[in-house]
């Protein structure tokens, strides 16, 4: 039986999981994954899913896709719009939605296993299908390699996977080297002194202090790294005070960094230092700001002649024109650990969901970034056709390509 794969895209769409609790989703993939015949585990690596197709002699395929979602409130209004609710690691209730394509990754995952075990009659070798999740916290390839899944299921000789964005439908995007930027997230504390808010002078401020750290790390990138260069210096939440007319004890940041090798990072993450102990210190403060590493990811670089073979393979069926060199994406992901762990290659594309008449208007009027909605924005939805069926189409040639 064919497995309606809109309606599984739909019901995934509705039922959006935040990272690590993504139990609903796991099961669906997991249920899918035995109907087509393979061996599977769930709780992997807390919520993950593994599953094994053993087709005779030949290379081992790991083939991942990623289910988690983000506390973004859903505003597409499309009639299967999410309207569900979470609770975040802090304890607080969110909107959560599938703002990332997480839905779309794993429904093409599930359509590629069914082509795949339909066709193999015309491979052999062995196809491993992870179904990680917390991709969107940067830890749920760790907590997955972390379980042991290098000793407990075939070593991979290729990792692959993909990422849609909104790039016109049917357009895939790979390029050899590197595809996605380093990162690391960072929550800095700053210590000040509270009290009333009628009295200032007997308090050392930790809001002003946020706002001059704030405005002083976009220095940064316009002004202490080289314009060819490449990196983002991100602060993408603050948190101070409960009261309109009570200074806070401390303010928190979050830091999102970008940077395309190892040389960028050390030179941002000094920076990013440096500001925030003078800022503090500027500001009279008592206590040295406290600063820690919440993740990093290594950037993802895909291997060169891998991704040669991977790219020929693809314009042979989807045609040249349809893959194109997307450039670096300054995004980061931590599918590059099943790799690294396992010491082979990695190759991992973007396949677009963009309406390609809408994307080709907005292009035309140079408003792409303003009228295409990107990934993590509360109206970002793929088209769902053709973009499950380029996304099944893309992942089965590319592990076909390796399974001899």
């Amino acid at each position: 039986m064919t497995i309606d794969l809109e309606a599984l895209y739909i019901d995934l769409h509705q039922h959006p999981e935040l990272s690590f609790q993504e139990t609903r989703t796991a099961g669906i993939a997991a249920q899918h994954l035995r109907d087509l015949g393979l061996e599977v585990e769930e709780g992997v690596g807390v919520t993950g899913v593994v599953g094994v197709l053993r087709n005779g002699d030949g290379p081992v395929v790991w083939v991942r896709a990623d289910m988690d979602a983000l506390p973004v409130e859903e505003q597409t209004g499309l009639a299967y719009a999410s309207t569900a609710k979470g609770v975040d690691p802090a304890g607080t209730t969110v909107p959560v939605m599938h703002a990332c394509g997480h839905d779309m990754h794993v429904t093409a995952m599930i359509g590629a296993v069914e082509k795949l075990v339909a066709e193999r009659a015309d491979w052999s070798g062995t196809l491993v299908v992870l179904i990680q999740p917390a991709e969107e916290y940067g830890a749920g390839a760790r907590a997955m390699l972390d379980a042991g899944i290098l000793d407990r299921y075939p070593k991979p000789d290729i990792v692959l996977g993909q990422h849609v964005t909104p790039l016109p439908a049917g357009i895939i995007g790979v390029r050899g080297g590197t595809q996605m930027a380093a990162s690391d997230g960072l929550t800095v504390t700053l210590h000040g002194r509270g009290g009333h808010g009628s009295r200032p002078h007997a308090t050392i401020d930790p809001v002003v202090m946020a706002a001059a750290t704030v405005m002083r790390l976009q220095t940064i990138t316009s002004r202490e790294i080289d314009p060819q260069g490449v990196a983002v210096v991100t602060v993408g939440s603050i948190h101070a005070g409960l009261k309109n007319n009570i200074i806070p004890a401390e303010a928190k940041l979050e830091l999102s960094l970008r940077y395309p090798d190892e040389d960028a990072r050390e030179k941002v993450l000094a920076s990013v230092e440096r500001i925030v102990r003078a800022e503090a210190a500027a500001s009279g403060a008592e206590r040295e700001p406290e600063i820690r590493t919440d993740h990093t990811l290594p950037a993802t670089i895909n291997d060169e002649e891998a991704t040669a073979r991977v790219t020929a393979a693809l314009q042979r069926v989807l045609g040249e024109a349809s893959v194109i060199d997307p450039g670096m994406f300054t995004g980061s992901e931590d599918v590059s650990w099943f790799a690294r762990d396992a010491g082979v290659p990695l190759v991992f594309w973007f396949w677009g969901g963009a309406d390609p008449a809408t994307f080709a208007a907005a292009n035309a009027a140079g408003r792409v970034a303003e009228d295409i909605p990107t990934n993590h924005s509360p109206y970002f939805a793929p088209e769902i056709h053709p973009t499950i069926e380029v996304g099944v189409t893309a992942l089965s040639t590319a592990a076909r390509e390796f399974l001899s």
